[in-house]
Parts: C-alpha cells; structure tokens; sequence
C-alpha cells in the first residue's frame, strides 16, 4: 500500500491528512475525553488500543494517555467504522472495550467500505507507532510528557544548538515561532535504518529542508528562518534522535527545558 500523507506536528497535537482519503487523523496527548464527540474516537495506552467510541457524548471507563479523533465527510455511521475497528483489534487478541451511539451490528453492506477503510488506518497507524493489537508483554507506565510554556523573558534568550554535525544559534520568540539565525550549519546526512532506508523522522525532516530549500546552501543557513516548534529545529537541523528541549542551551549550558518546563 502506498499512500501519500501531510502530518503536521506541533506541542499538542498530530495532524494527518492525505488526498487519498477523505477524513482526517489527529492525536492529541490527554486522558480524558469531552462530555461532547465527534466522528471515531480511539482511546490509546501507551500506543496500544484500549478502547473505541462513536458516541457523542461517550461514558467509556477505561484508562488511556492518548485519544486519536478520525472526522471524515462520510455518507455512513461513524459507528460502522467503531465497530469495524473493533473487529480488526478483537480478531488481534484485543478484548477492548467498544461504545457506539446507536448501531450494534456492522450491516453486511458496509463490511467492504469499512474493510477498505480500517485497511489505510492500520498502514498509517503501523508508520507511527500504534498497534490494534493486544499488547504482547506488560511494560512500566512511562512518565508523563513533559510540558513547556513560552513567555516573553525567554524570547530574549539565545539557545545555542552543537549537536551531530549542526551548529546554531536559536530563540523562541513566540508561543509557535522558533527562530534560526543565519548562519547555522545543518546535519548534511541522514541517520538511515538497518536496511538502508530513511526513517519517518528523517523523511520529515527531509520535507521541511525542501519548504526552507531556497533559504540555506551548502547545508549553510543563508538567511533567518522561522520554524514552529522546538521539534522542528531538532528535525531541521540534525533530523531529531535527541530531546531538542534538552539540546538547546544558552551560553551557561542552561537548557530551554529548564527555562519553560512546566511544573
């Protein structure tokens, strides 16, 4: 299968998109979930599903780090989809806990849309990480995500990048502008993965070198850029692998993590 994605990444939220269907993905970090829904909500704990639910106002009791919404322009039930959904991860060994808003059986006349359906969203689901499957072998929760807050004392600070072939001078001068100043030397090689190939991160990485291709040369910043998020420094300018709030220091080795994590 081939399909051709627009992930957009920020702090809170992953966004997907493609031309080759008509609905969308978006996964937010929370463990709760609104008095009011829409379309098909999957409930994530720690990448592996513990729950679907096309209710609008859903009442699951189940524990999760994760909710991932898929809205689309549909002529049919969100609730065929949570069932079908259902289906897939039960026939994995998941006996997870699923809520729809009316329907309770999946029509025959809608196996083959929903079939054609949860096929993409595995493909997706699988290049990020995420399993319909039961999960094979207990793991310790892992901590919660670290939040960071931008405020104004903190755009007047310059944080100095030195990391896997790259050298930069950065600020965070508003809530979703990060700054690179001109000058700045970029990784010029990717990581690859044992079989050659280019990881997610790098082909991100390597999309948003193309965005920015007319404003660096020789792997050379000739000119400011602004990006969105501390992610997307580290992406641009040594394609990730390492926590970018730890890697940004200001000239006494301070880290922009502990300038603006919240506590």
């Amino acid at each position: 299968m081939k399909l051709n994605l627009s992930v957009e990444i920020t702090d809170d939220v992953l966004m997907i998109r493609s031309d080759d269907f008509d609905y969308q993905i978006e996964v937010h970090d929370t463990n709760k979930i609104g008095k009011k829904a829409q379309g098909v909500n999957l409930l994530w704990q720690e990448r592996h599903l513990v729950g679907i639910t096309a209710a609008e106002t859903p009442k699951l009791d189940v524990s999760f780090d994760q909710i991932m919404t898929i809205i689309g322009d549909w002529d049919f039930e969100p609730d065929y989809l949570a069932l079908k959904l259902a289906e897939v991860a039960q026939e994995a060994g998941n006996d997870l806990v699923v809520e729809t808003q009316k329907a309770k059986k999946l029509p025959a006349s809608q196996s083959a849309i929903m079939a054609k359906i949860t096929d993409q969203l595995q493909f997706i689901l699988s290049q990020f990480g995420y399993s319909v499957a039961k999960k094979a072998v207990p793991a310790k929760k892992k901590p919660a995500k670290a939040q960071h807050r931008w405020n104004k004392a903190v755009s007047d600070i310059d944080f100095f990048v030195d990391y896997a072939g790259s050298q930069a001078t950065t600020r965070w001068i508003k809530r979703n502008e990060m700054l690179i100043k001109k000058g700045a030397k970029m990784a010029p090689d990717a990581p690859l993965n044992k079989d050659g190939s280019l990881g997610f991160s790098a082909r991100f990485a390597q999309k948003l070198r193309d965005e920015h291709a007319n404003q660096f040369e020789d792997f050379t910043t000739t000119e400011d850029i602004i990006l969105k998020s501390v992610n997307e420094v580290g992406l641009f300018l040594y394609f990730a692998g390492a926590n970018g709030w730890l890697i940004l220091k200001d000239s006494n080795g301070k880290t922009i993590d502990e300038y603006t994590v919240v506590n």
